[in-house]
Order: structure tokens, then sequence, then C-alpha cells
């Protein structure tokens, strides 16, 4: 048995009557060394207000540079991967937005497109093995999608991402999206910039609480890199936390890495919005019908989506085999999905741009956005490193797709423009999907610079997510706050900061068993422990006052067991607690338990006449239970 941590008590008892005890005093704090302050740095402190806890935004900052950087290289090597293996080696063209950045691979030899399509089917497979084994063998965590992990991160792991995932999800990653996996590059992009605020936060030595607020910066700023839509970032990395709440004190510092990452990468990239549109206006209310009809329909597409992933999970987890073959079976499915058809592969935004330019028939719109739902639950749901965001983007910009084609070819007078359904339903379906409705709305309308479906697009969002709010791709995810390890020591101190010890006493069961007389002997004493499966006990004198307290744990008894028998409690050490005061508050409780390192306290209350009435105890796992009733009781009010 572990040793019990000395109580922080001044004075014990021994056989010879009370002894003191000189109490132990902390070591003396260090002088501050003096310090010169420069007129900049008061200014900021005394006529701005500018507090130590303030620097996490320039912490913020410094993790959107970061971020960014890591984007602009990620991007860079994965769209070089792909030329290499999808363009050079399995002869494919690949289909792009018309505003992506440009690349210049001419110091390698044109590409000869048609020749080795039937590598495609393999390719997916060899991508899995490899990024299957890197992830594997260097950071299991950097499976399947990053956003997940990174909310587990927050929730779970106080914050800590460990240093080597960044690299090994930004490889593996590369690896898989460039071999033909059907997954997006955005999740992962959130796993490797929330590793580097981690990461920034592990070194700046900071609480776990800011640690948690740079992680989200981190996600915030790959995320506004990528999506060329900081505020959409900002939004989404505060809101998928939660399926119905935000993590408001962190959004003020996902705005500033969000922003700093996005100016980055677009000084090396340019700017530009994702997806080229021509003007898309909405002028006729009798088209809600058409949005509403397109709502109801992400929504159901979108359980199904998310059953699927979880059904595919299930199968690949059964596999007797190692995770890294698991990707590689993986692989090999969307392989033959390919073979069907080949622009299931990747993220598909080149895809979604050509059904916006109008080249996409109904039938072609239905077809790969089933496709994509079993592609990419293969890629991801098997352990490939690649994020639903991009798929989840794609089917729902397919599922309006073909919405909008068969509103305008049943009612041409009504529906004019069958882009806009595809760009609502991309914030619809992600929206539902994520329990982001927020998010997504703002990230579609900065990715296609279409401000003015505003209007359908908040309702659309709103009716997908009451029908699909109980299901999401992240199974991390949390209700709110309240079932968030990460806020439970604020819940804690709220409840408890509310409750007084003379409130709740009546409500204990056990306040008086494991009471003894200071002249029990040891024999009696050990006898009543293995009784009542006490350790600890309040001792009282022969007037029933309060004595102290003694432990079964620590004595220093005689060897022999008849001489042991003899000794009283008077005979051995009595610790003189502080006891908890009937006035004291749940929290003041708990705080002299812990300190005290009993599993108990005694309760006294202070008469009017000044004093000391012996009440009982007060045990550790009674003040958790009555805590854990009135977290219930608060719950059932809202």
């Amino acid at each position: 048995m572990s040793p019990r941590p000395a109580p922080s008590s001044s004075l014990r008892s021994c056989a010879n009557g009370r002894l003191s005890v000189p109490p132990v005093s902390p070591p003396p704090m260090p002088e501050a060394a003096p310090t010169t302050r420069g007129l900049a740095a008061r200014l900021l402190r005394d006529w701005l207000g500018f507090e130590f806890v303030s620097r996490i935004y320039l912490y913020s900052a410094l993790i959107g540079l970061i971020s960014g950087l890591g984007a602009v290289l990620f991007t860079y090597g994965l769209e070089l991967a792909k030329f290499l293996l999808v363009e050079k080696l399995a002869g494919y063209r690949q289909i792009h937005p018309h505003n992506r950045a440009l690349f210049d691979f001419s110091f390698f030899d044109a590409p000869t497109y048609g020749e080795y399509l039937w590598l495609l089917l393999l390719l997916p497979a060899l991508g899995g093995l490899l990024g299957g084994y890197l992830t594997h063998r260097f950071a299991s965590e950097a499976q399947g999608a990053g956003t997940d992990a990174m909310i587990d991160a927050f929730h779970n792991q106080r914050g800590h991402i460990r240093p080597v995932v960044a690299p090994v999800k930004a490889l593996a990653t590369i690896v898989t999206l460039s071999s033909g996996g059907a997954a997006g590059q955005q999740g992962p992009l959130v796993h490797i910039g929330a590793g580097l605020g981690s990461w920034v936060g592990d070194k700046l030595k900071l609480s776990v609480a800011q640690r948690r607020i740079l992680l989200l910066a981190g996600t915030a700023g790959g995320l506004g890199a990528i999506f060329r839509a900081p505020l959409g970032a900002a939004i989404a990395s505060v809101e998928v936390l939660y399926r119905e709440d935000f993590e408001s004190d962190a959004l003020i510092p996902c705005v500033i890495s969000s922003f700093v990452a996005y100016a980055l990468y677009i000084a090396v990239f340019g700017f530009s919005h994702i997806f080229a549109l021509p003007d898309l206006l909405f002028t006729d209310v009798r088209e809600l019908v058409f949005y509403l009809i397109l709502g109801f329909f992400c929504a159901l597409v979108g359980i199904f989506y998310v059953k699927t992933l979880r059904f595919a999970r299930t199968l690949f987890d059964r596999l007797p085999l190692p995770r890294y073959w698991i990707v590689c079976c993986g692989g090999l499915l969307v392989g033959l999905a390919a073979f069907i058809d080949p622009r299931v592969l990747g993220d598909g935004f080149g895809v979604i741009q050509r059904g916006l330019d109008g080249e996409l028939a109904i039938r072609a719109f239905l077809a790969l956005a089933l496709l994509k739902i079993l592609a990419s639950s293969c890629t991801v749901s098997s352990g490939g490193s690649g994020g639903v965001f991009g798929p989840s983007l794609f089917i729902g910009g397919m599922l309006g797709g073909a919405v909008g084609l068969l509103g305008q070819q049943y009612f041409p007078d009504i529906v004019h423009q069958p882009a806009a359904y595809i760009v609502v339903g991309m914030a619809s379906f992600f929206g539902a999907v994520a329990n982001t409705p927020l998010a997504a709305l703002i990230l579609v309308i900065e990715m296609s610079g279409s401000y003015h479906l505003l209007p359908p697009l908040m309702v659309v969002s709103a009716l997908a997510l009451i029908f699909a709010r109980n299901f999401s791709i992240y199974q991390n995810q949390v209700q709110n706050k309240f079932h968030s390890p990460a806020h439970i020591k604020d819940l804690t101190v709220n409840v408890l900061h509310d409750l007084q010890v003379r409130e709740v006493f009546p409500r204990l069961k056990n306040t008086s068993e494991a009471i003894v007389s200071n002249r029990l002997s040891y024999f009696s004493l050990s006898s009543l422990s293995k009784k009542l499966g006490h350790l600890h006990f309040v001792v009282t004198d022969d007037d029933g006052g309060l004595r102290g307290m003694i432990s079964l744990e620590d004595l220093d008894l005689p060897e022999d067991e008849m001489l042991r028998n003899l000794v009283l409690i008077e005979d051995m050490v009595v610790d003189d607690v502080r006891p908890i005061d009937a006035e004291d508050n749940l929290h003041e409780a708990l705080q002299k338990l812990l300190d005290s390192g009993y599993d108990k306290l005694p309760v006294v209350h202070i008469t009017d006449e000044g004093e000391s009435e012996f009440w009982g105890y007060l045990m550790h796992s009674d003040l958790m239970r009555v805590y854990h009733e009135e977290v219930i009781r608060l719950e059932g009010q809202d």
C-alpha cells in the first residue's frame, strides 16, 4: 500500500501528552528581480490594460505564422507528389478548380496521359500500405481523420499532442492523397496545425487552459490557410468541439491565427476564392421550396454517410491484420471505385467546379455522391490519413447539383441557376454531419465568394441540422461544455461554491461510525477497521470532544503482538487536524480534505458563544456523491 501523504498538521499527540512541533513554514518566495520597464511596456500595461494573459494573442499570431508556413509546405509537397504519382506515373489528368494555385513542375518531363491508367487500381492500395505503416510505426494517433483526433486532444488529452504527430501526419497524408485516397486534406491540416499549437504551448510552458487555446489557434491557422477562409476557419475551430456550444474563450486567438496563416498562404500562392462562380442571386421566394427539399435530402444522406463511416470502421477493425494492411485493403476498395469512375479520387474540388460550370448531368451528380460516400469511408474508416471535410463538401455539392437540375428541368421559371444549389448543398450537408451550421455557412461563402445566397444558406443549414443533429462524423464531439473534461474544473467550483456543509450534512448517510474514543485499544481499533473497512478514524476524548485523527496506514507499533494489543489510541500518534467548519462551502471542505491526506475530516460548528460543537465527519466520497447529485439536478432543470 502506498504511504499516505503526511498531514499538514503542526501538532501531534504521543504517550507523554501533547507535543508541540514548530510548523514547517514554506520557503520564502524569492524577491522579484528588479526589472526595467520601458515606455512601451508601461503604455501597454498601464494605459491600454495589456496584462500578461493578453500575451496569448501574441502567441496566437506566432501559431498563425507557423501554421501558415506548414500549410504552404504541405500544399507544395502534396501537389508535387500528386503530379509524380497520378499524372506522370499513372497518366491520369487531374481535375482542378479554376482558381487553384499554380505550380511549376516543368523541371520534370511532361506526363503522357492515358498510358497507364490501370495503375489507378493499385495506387490507393500501395499508398494506403505506406501511409498506414508510417502512422502504425511512429504515431498511431495520426491514423484516420485529423479533426476527430484534435477534438479528442482538446477534451481528453489536456490539449497535448505529441510533437511527432505533425510531421508523421503530414507525410502520411501526402502519401495517401497523392496515391488517390478519397479523402480531404483539410482534416489532416487541422491535426497538423493543432499539433504545432500544442508544441508551442509546451515550449512556452503555458497552463493547460492556454495550451488548449493554442491548440485551437493552430487548428484555425491550418484551416484558414487551406480553405482561404479566415473567418469561417476561426468559427469552425471553436464550433466543431461541441454539438450545441462554442469554445468562446478561444475565438479571438483563433481569428488572429487564422488571419495570419491566411495572409501568409495567399502571399505565396496568390489571392482567389477556391471556386469560380457566376453571379448567383436569390430573387424568387418560391425557390425556398426547392432549397427546403435540398436541406431535407442532405439530412437524410448525411445520416446515411455517418452510419456508413461507422459501419465501415467496425468491419475494418474486425480484420485480423496489422493496421497498415487494413489501410491497404481500404485503398484497394478505393481503387475499385476509381475503376468505375476515377473522378471519385481525391477531395473532388475540381469535380465540384465542373458541376458549377454546368458540365455534369443528374445521373453523374447522384452516382458521384454515392461513390464518394463509399470511397471516403474505405479510406478514412480503414485508418488512412485523410479528412472528411472535403468529402462532405463534395457529397453536399453533388446532392445540390442533382436537386438544382431537377428543379430547372421541371420548373424552369422558378429555378434558373442550378449552380446555386451546389453551393447551398455544400454548406447544408457539411453543417449537418459536422454539427457546425454557422461555420459551414461562412466557410462556403468565403470559398465561393457568393454572398448573395446567404438567405437560402441560413434556412437550409438550419433545416438539415434539425434533422441530423444526433449524428456526427466526429465521434469525439461532445454535447456542450458541461460534458467536456476541459471544463469540469469550472463546473466543480461553481457547484461546490454554492453549497454549504451545514446544508448538505443532513443528507449524508455515514457521519459517525468511524468515530472512536482515545481510550480504545489498538486491538479493538484493528478489529473495527476490518469490520467497517475504514483506515482513517476520528478520535474523541473522554468528554466526547474532538481529539484529532488517526490512520492505521503508517503507525509505528511494537513488533510483539501482545504488547501491540495493549496499546491505546492515546498512546499512538494522533493528528490534530484542521476540522471542517459547518459554515464552509463544499469547495473549501474539499480543499481541506485534499490538504489533510485523509479520506474524511471532522465537522464542527461554532456557536454564537464561540464554543465548538462536534457534529461528526464528512467523507470525500460523500462530498463527491453530493456533487454528482447536484449536477444531475441542474441538468434536469435545463
